[in-house]
């Protein structure tokens, strides 16, 4: 019985463990340590033509979000919002690990913005700006 109590306890760790570790994407160049120990953060850069640039965006306590939440890294910490690019108003608190929601992650690696399926970049990504079909994300309850 009490080698039960242990193992309960290691595997509760773990998945506090894991929840914590997975509120950033590993390897995402948008977020720069500076010198002075500050944290830097780029956001997704509008296109440079279409809709998107002349729509309203959808707020976030708005209800009008049809899609899965993108998951982006601002200098206020993770958020989620109704699009990738962050605008202000889109974006609310995270709700990471305790409400599961239909997800996507925003990354930049090199000097491409990505949608990834889940906080890692070794999951299904691609490129928020190639042409269609090519940029279709792969969301996922999470």
């Amino acid at each position: 019985m009490k080698a039960v109590r242990h193992l309960l306890a290691l595997v509760a760790l773990a998945l506090a463990a894991t929840t914590a570790s997975a509120q950033f994407v590993k390897g995402n160049e948008a977020v720069k340590v500076v010198p002075d120990g500050t944290k830097r953060v780029e956001t997704a850069p509008l296109p440079a033509t279409g809709p998107i640039r002349s729509t309203k965006p959808c707020n976030a306590d708005a209800g009008c979000n049809a899609g899965p939440w993108h998951m982006v890294e601002t200098n206020e910490g993770l958020v989620e919002c109704t699009e990738a690019y962050a605008r202000p108003g889109t974006c609310r608190k995270s709700t990471y690990g305790t409400t599961k929601l239909s997800r996507l992650w925003v990354v930049k690696s090199g000097t491409n913005w990505l949608q990834c399926q889940f906080p890692d970049l070794g999951s299904k990504c691609v490129n928020m700006f190639a042409r269609p079909p090519a940029n279709l994300p792969f969301d996922a309850v999470q």
